[in-house]
């Protein structure tokens, strides 16, 4: 069910008012590189990590990889939201165009709250753009918010067994060389997902019921940078 931009709901202004309180209150702490299992929320600008490296924790992995896995680093980046580091996919080896790249972890569990990241789409031919991954179970199984220049949508979907589906839709218009804000949120079955502050889908959706990692996600030869990631877990 789509619903119109402006539809906010009493949780919905509960959330949003929950993680900008939140927000206020991370912005002077210290990165966390690896999230104990119990932590409400965490904050990554991955500006405490070394260029070239990883943050700790995380792995790079391919849904439906032909090849080699893509090259994700902690790069510095005049443009950041954050400066001075960005996290980017910066070679995406073979790349075809089945191919779901993933920067993911599982030291922090995800089920119910909200998560929120920067995304610039820097280069692609076949793809670009990009988005949060959340309840991953494997590099197969997840939900995915992402936002494509190219195809001017923003999309909601569900890996499942390494098979793509669409749950929601929405036309998005933007500036691939800007930095823009996805927000998704999710309670039981319920998503939300908001492009640059603008709620643009709304549905439910049963398929992964439980607890899984966060991460990111880009799809064949896009070149993309992620920086600010939050994630906000409903007690």
């Amino acid at each position: 069910m789509k619903l119109k931009i402006c539809l906010h709901t009493t949780a919905a202004v509960a959330l949003t008012a929950l993680l900008l309180v939140f927000s206020s209150m991370v912005g002077a702490q210290e990165e966390h590189a690896v999230v104990p299992k119990d932590s409400a929320a965490a904050r990554w600008t991955f500006d405490d990590v070394e260029a070239g490296k990883l943050p700790r924790g995380w792995k790079a992995e391919g849904t439906n990889q032909r090849g080699p896995v893509a090259r994700w680093v902690v790069k510095a980046d005049a443009d950041a939201p954050s400066k001075p580091n960005v996290l980017a996919l910066t070679d995406a080896k073979e790349g075809w165009g089945g191919t779901f790249n993933l920067l993911w972890m599982d030291k922090m569990k995800f089920k119910d709250g909200v998560i929120e990241v920067k995304v610039k789409a820097g280069t692609g031919r076949e793809d670009q753009g990009g988005g949060p991954i959340w309840r991953v179970q494997d590099k197969d199984t997840y939900y995915i918010a992402r936002w494509n220049p190219l195809e001017d949508n923003f999309r909601l979907y569900y890996v499942k067994d390494g098979a793509r589906k669409t749950l929601e839709d929405a036309k998005v218009k933007a500036d691939p060389a800007r930095w823009h804000t996805i927000r998704i949120e999710q309670s039981g079955d319920e998503i939300k997902c908001s492009f640059d502050g603008k709620e643009l889908m709304k549905t439910r959706d049963a398929t992964f019921p439980g607890a899984g990692g966060v991460g990111l996600w880009t799809k064949a030869d896009a070149l993309t940078s992620f920086d600010d990631l939050i994630v906000s877990r409903t007690p």
